[in-house]
């Protein structure tokens, strides 16, 4: 049988649910997916050539790393030749791509001063792929961070280069928004924190008050430019104490009327981002999301159709929040393949959305009647439905390939193979 005539079959089962297969189809390809840029080079950027530091590293050293823009944009390309659906790119500013030499006031071109043009190549690669731009403020990997402390740093110097460099990632944001026609979405994350127990919490929180309430000064179109502000627990040498923390962060966010955002690596390994966002939406207009796989920590494994990606997307799609959800992926694995990491994650993500949008919306009468054993019948059944047949038919109307391994295989030899 097809995969027209096996849709046609699915379609007809889901139907029996009272679950529109079209509605999903139609809804889904619409959902934006934010491409995280730093699968590609492993995080490594264009700008300081600092180590990776902030807290996170990349293992693994498989062939064909992304070493300078051309080839970056190429395997994104790639990439978004074998993925489904709409999509945004979501760029760190260590990917601004500098002439080297270049002076601006007599001083070489640093994250304290780069401008929109040196980014042109990144709208202009956008609007080739029909993408919109996301972005973020680089934080780490840069010799202005100073004992492991950014925005929170009790070095005035240093502090100061940080805060310049957050407004100047607002006006690139606008820009990116004002060229793609799209909304961007900016989000700041600091690695700052202390390895062992601090003698002062209060201190460098209240010193990362004061660094956020500076950036946010300069006006912005906040109709083009959500700004975001991402919490950590912990990280690698900041086992102890993290400045960004949850709480600081929520209050923050609800006290300045900007976005949240959750990356589902950034909590205790007991929380689930699944159960949070539910509340995070009652209280917020709009959320943002990182979507990861932590194993036992932050480790930003490849996403896979797993419990908790479903779970993730079942909150979005029963709050009836697709519009108020900024989706995006965040993990680096350089282990396997970069090219396929990104397409599987990716597409693991649009499967997970496509679940959701499959889920009879008969399930929360069944809740509200506390008729808790067919609630829980009807999600065993649910298992069993033919959810891969629809899955074919919208990578078949995407014009997407279902045996991508072939295609990231293919690439590997023409293209990878030769960067080594």
């Amino acid at each position: 049988m097809d995969v027209v005539k096996r849709y046609e079959e699915a379609r007809k089962i889901y139907k029996s649910l009272d679950v529109d297969t079209e509605a999903a189809l139609d809804k889904l390809k619409d959902v934006a997916i934010s491409i995280h840029c730093w699968q590609g080079d492993d995080v490594v950027g264009f700008d300081s050539k600092e180590a990776l530091s902030g807290g996170i590293q990349t293992t693994g050293n498989y062939m064909g790393r992304a070493r300078n823009p051309k080839e970056l944009m190429e395997d994104i390309a790639k990439v978004i030749s074998l993925v489904p659906g709409a999509k945004k790119l979501n760029l760190h500013a260590s990917y601004a791509i500098i002439d080297e030499g270049e002076m601006i006031n007599g001083k070489k071109v640093d994250r304290d001063s780069i401008l929109p043009k040196h980014f042109k190549a990144w709208v202009d690669f956008a609007k080739e792929h029909n993408l919109g731009l996301d972005f973020n403020p680089t934080f780490f990997s840069h010799p202005m961070v100073k004992d492991g402390l950014t925005l929170s740093s009790p070095d005035e110097e240093v502090r100061k280069f940080w805060v310049e460099h957050g407004k100047r990632c607002i006006e690139i944001s606008e820009y990116f928004a004002k060229e793609t026609g799209k909304p961007c979405l900016m989000n700041i994350w600091i690695p700052d924190g202390y390895k062992d127990i601090p003698a002062d919490r209060l201190g460098p929180r209240a010193r990362f008050k004061k660094s956020l309430d500076e950036i946010l000064s300069i006006p912005y179109d906040k109709s083009k430019v959500f700004i975001c502000l991402e919490s950590k627990v912990f990280g690698i040498g900041v086992e102890s104490y993290t400045v960004g923390s949850a709480e600081f962060c929520m209050n923050y966010v609800a006290n300045k009327g900007i976005t949240p955002l959750m990356d589902n690596g950034h909590y205790h390994p007991t929380e689930l981002v699944s159960d949070k966002i539910s509340s995070m939406l009652l209280f917020n207009e709009r959320l943002a999301l990182h979507i990861t796989r932590p194993v036992r920590w932050d480790s930003d494994h490849v996403v896979l159709f797993d419990d908790e990606t479903k779970e993730i997307c079942k909150e979005i799609v029963r709050a009836n929040a697709l519009d108020r959800v900024f989706i995006a992926t965040d993990y680096f694995d350089a282990s396997i393949n970069r090219i396929s990491a990104w397409a599987t994650g990716l597409r693991n993500l649009e499967k997970a959305l496509l679940y959701a949008l499959l889920e009879p919306k008969s399930l929360k009468e069944l809740q509200n009647n506390f008729d808790f054993t067919k609630l829980m019948v009807m999600h065993e059944k649910l298992k069993e439905m033919p959810f891969g047949d629809v899955w074919q038919e919208y990578l078949r109307r995407e014009g997407v390939v279902d045996d991508y391994y072939s295609e990231v295989k293919k690439y590997e030899e023409e293209v990878l193979v030769k960067r080594s």
